[in-house]
């Protein structure tokens, strides 16, 4: 029943992307708006767009109504991937089963492309219809607190600066719940904010919404270690060839399966408030535990 729903919105954030990124003809920005759609339109989940769909869900309004915002964070969700994939950073061939950006297009030109993803992303953030100026200002300082320095740029730079080394596990909890759980955490919240959440009710999605990045980012350096390339999409074992500090290496495998069943429970007993409303938001806590990809 939960895949139904992931399939529906999906399809939703896809038709909304195409309008709101469209393919151009003209040169000379033709070749800008095809990298950015490369890697726009390569797959995934969709599971931030859909996340904050589904905490205004929880609360009580319709996900569908809030399509800018949740595109906005896909845009700066793959952003992200197309920078962390180049050669001063991760260095990877491929994404989602396909070449990277910069394999396609160029250095300079996905650098310039994850740029205009980020950039166009406040654009479409702040033209969703039917909310207050208010509330657009006060989630747009959300997402750009979970993008920025304090959030997905400073996880990264905590990655780099760590990489060869043997960072505490503190060190190592703080880069990931900046560079993976930070934008999961706006997600969540954005959409509550959007759909009028009370103070409690945004008190108790924001627990959720951090305890589910910690579950993720386990269960993402989980797979590194014993899911495949083809479900992957991407190469296995890339955090362990660039001496990454991931939660198997710094604790171990059993030791990260124990935390990311703690973790997942922890954040189902914070939806115990918005009961069948949630449901979606509990199916997606569950499912990290069986993910394979």
């Amino acid at each position: 029943m939960w895949r139904n729903y992931l399939k529906q919105r999906q399809v939703q954030v896809e038709a909304a992307m195409e309008t709101l990124v469209p393919a151009r003809a003209d040169e000379p920005l033709a070749e800008m708006m095809k990298a950015m759609r490369y890697s726009l339109f390569a797959g995934g989940k969709r599971l931030r767009p859909i996340l904050l769909m589904a905490a205004a869900d929880a609360v009580g309004k319709d996900g569908g109504s809030f399509l800018h915002a949740a595109c906005a964070l896909e845009m700066i969700h793959t952003y992200s991937l197309i920078h962390d994939d180049l050669p001063a950073m991760d260095d990877d061939d491929y994404r989602r089963g396909m070449l990277t950006n910069h394999k396609v297009f160029g250095e300079g030109m996905a650098i310039l492309a994850g740029d205009g993803l980020l950039t166009l992303a406040f654009e479409v953030l702040l033209s969703q219809p039917d909310s207050p100026p208010a509330t657009l200002n006060r989630v747009a300082r959300e997402v750009a607190a979970a993008a920025g320095p304090a959030g997905m740029v400073g996880g990264q730079a905590i990655d780099l600066s760590s990489e060869g080394k043997f960072p505490s596990p503190q060190t190592m909890a703080l880069m990931h719940s900046l560079k993976t759980g930070a934008l999961f955490r706006a997600s969540i919240r954005s959409g509550a904010i959007l759909a009028e959440a009370t103070e409690a009710e945004l008190a108790s999605l924001t627990e959720f919404a951090e305890k589910f990045g910690l579950a993720f980012q386990i269960t993402d350096d989980i797979l590194d270690v014993t899911g495949s390339d083809a479900t992957l999409g991407k190469p296995v074992g890339s955090d362990e060839r660039n001496q990454k500090a991931t939660y198997v290496t710094v604790y171990s495998l059993p030791e990260a399966q124990k935390m990311a069943q703690q973790a997942v429970t922890e954040a189902l007993a914070s939806l115990e408030q918005f009961g069948e409303k949630a449901w979606v938001l509990r199916s997606l806590a569950e499912y990290l535990l069986t993910r394979d990809s």
